[in-house]
């Protein structure tokens, strides 16, 4: 009888570097969801300092997003997958990046602090802005909930949520109107929270990327009609 323990200690390998794969995934989306939060509230207090620490703690999210990319090519060409651990380490390859892009959104929404200081937010439209970090946050963790957990019917629910940060942006903008900037520094003013309203509803695309990644790691199907 041939000796199979060289044969069962080598899946047994395998199976780890996809369980670390997964849970280095689930990290940097954390990594992400403190950028939004920490993002937000220099956004809000006018802090230079914080949008300054959002800005440099993105290389934290650069240098993870490179390690699990470099660690899937090696299991890709080292193991051979197929079937449903095959549909896991695509997956991996494609949340990543959605992760890494909402990283991205968040030093602009950094820099945009730099070019509204020292002009405060007025309460209707901070309000909004609040919101939407919020909901940007909310959706970006339950998105990677449902990666973690495999849960391809909470997965479903992110579309539905995304129409709330929809709805969020455009009272962004009415508020942005209403305010009738005329002059330079408001026109200027109003012009960065615009856009950064425009960051917080990519940073919710983005999440529901990821959760239509889930549904195919999961289902091994896509839905049309997914966010770019």
């Amino acid at each position: 009888m041939s000796d199979n323990g060289p044969v069962v200690e080598a899946r047994k390998l395998y199976h780890e570097q996809l369980d670390e794969l997964c849970h280095d995934t689930v990290r940097l989306a954390a990594l992400a969801g403190e950028q939004v939060a920490r993002g937000t509230q220099a956004l809000l207090d006018g802090d230079l300092s914080a949008a300054g620490e959002v800005v440099a703690r993105d290389a934290e999210l650069d240098r993870l997003t490179h390690d699990i990319e470099d660690k899937v090519y090696l299991v890709l060409a080292r193991q051979g997958p197929v079937a449903g651990e095959l549909r896991t380490l695509i997956s991996v390859l494609r949340v990543i990046h959605e992760i890494e892009r909402c990283g991205d959104l968040m030093v602009n929404v950094a820099k945009a602090t730099r070019r509204l200081f020292p002009h405060s937010l007025e309460p209707r439209v901070r309000g909004l802005v609040e919101r939407m970090g919020a909901q940007a946050g909310n959706q970006l963790r339950l998105a990677m909930d449902a990666f973690a957990t495999g849960d391809a019917a909470q997965a479903e629910a992110l579309a539905d949520m995304d129409d709330t940060m929809d709805d969020l942006q455009k009272a962004l903008f009415r508020a942005i109107f209403d305010l009738g900037a005329a002059e330079e520094a408001a026109l200027h003013a109003a012009v960065q929270v615009a856009l950064v309203g425009r960051y917080y509803e990519r940073i919710a695309d983005h999440a529901v990327n990821v959760s239509e990644r889930v549904r195919f790691m999961v289902v091994g199907t896509r839905r049309d009609g997914g966010h770019g």
